[in-house]
């Protein structure tokens, strides 16, 4: 009996074993099928350019799986420092599309500049102070006075500012130094710094070639960056029929990360040209999805406010994001997604 019964549990998790892999076979065909229906109208041609970073993944993944061209969709992405400066890049007509962080698009809208937003792919949690233990600096009052790099004009700025106000500093306190964030890591590691506040790759080399010198707090203050898709308003309303099939091939690798997290994390690694390590650790700074919400108009509202506190805009008056926001493509694709007031 005890035979025959072993026979039994061993025949039920073979047949367990053999649905579970037809299942993972038929997702696995469904997004094989998805990602290369043929298009059968005109190919666009789309640039985007964005700093590489893993908040890009769902643009690397829906390359990578061929979910663009089975939209009829011919992407190129240029990279480029910071998000800054990819916006730079798009008004300076370089690229169709920029990616840089919400911070970006507000400095743009105080200077009324004809660009919006048309989707968010990315919220993160991954900016970091780091500082030199021998300089003195244990805790964040030992911050006082010190020289600090980090990219002025940028999200970096926003972020030292409010950590400080909420540790009873401001700007004024420390020694700001505008610095490349690539030069920045060798500036504190050479002692020309007392701190800086970097991002990933960064922060983790800075670490382990500061060996145990190197004292990091994440500067954030829990407010999500995002990762934004901005183009030019004319450009937007011109290509409104690619720019719904460039948001589906997105849906696809929104998908395909939910479904093998593994293979797009290897994806990310092999585009980032980082270790395993690496990705596995920055993985969970980052909520990979489309999205308009109501929180990226709230959170840039409050950037605008301390902008204009900080004397960093002439203006007086917040202004009105939702003239920022181009929710028609994201809305025909993925209505759930767009979750603003109006």
């Amino acid at each position: 009996m005890e035979i025959i019964g072993l026979q039994s549990r061993k025949r039920r998790r073979a047949l367990i074993f053999i649905i579970i892999a037809l299942a993972a076979l038929a997702v696995g065909s469904w997004f094989w099928l998805n990602s290369r229906r043929n298009y059968t109208g005109e190919i666009a041609a789309i640039s985007i350019g964005a700093p590489p970073l893993e908040s890009s993944a769902l643009i690397y993944v829906a390359q990578r799986q061929g979910y663009f061209d089975g939209q009829g969709i011919r992407v190129a992405v240029r990279d480029y420092e910071t998000g800054a400066a990819s916006l730079n890049g798009l008004l300076q007509g370089e690229v169709d599309i920029a990616i840089p962080a919400e911070y970006a698009l507000v400095g743009k809208a105080f200077r009324k500049e004809k660009v919006r937003a048309l989707a968010s792919i990315d919220k993160a949690q991954y900016f970091f102070l780091v500082a030199r233990k021998d300089r003195g600096i244990e805790k964040i009052d030992d911050l006082r006075g010190k020289k600090i790099g980090l990219v002025t004009k940028t999200t970096a700025e926003f972020y030292l500012g409010r950590f400080l106000e909420l540790h009873g500093m401001n700007s004024d306190q420390v020694k700001l130094v505008n610095i490349s964030i690539s030069q920045s890591a060798d500036a504190i590691v050479k002692g020309d710094l007392d701190a800086i506040v970097s991002r990933p790759p960064y922060v983790s080399a800075i670490e382990e070639r500061l060996d145990g010198n190197a004292v990091i707090w994440p500067v954030q203050s829990s407010q999500a960056l995002y990762a934004v898709l901005i183009g030019r308003d004319n450009w937007l309303k011109e290509h409104a029929e690619p720019l719904k099939r460039l948001l589906k091939a997105l849906v696809q690798a929104e998908d395909y990360i939910i479904h093998y997290p593994a293979e797009a994390k290897g994806i990310v690694q092999e585009r980032l040209r980082v270790d395993g390590a690496y990705v596995a650790t920055v993985w969970s700074q980052n909520q990979f999805s489309l999205s308009l919400d109501q929180s990226l108009i709230l959170a840039m509202e409050d950037e605008a406010r301390w902008m204009i506190g900080n004397n960093l805009t002439p203006e007086k008056q917040v202004p009105n994001f939702q003239d920022y926001i181009y929710p028609q493509a994201l809305a025909a694709v993925k209505p759930d997604a767009v979750n603003i007031i109006r």
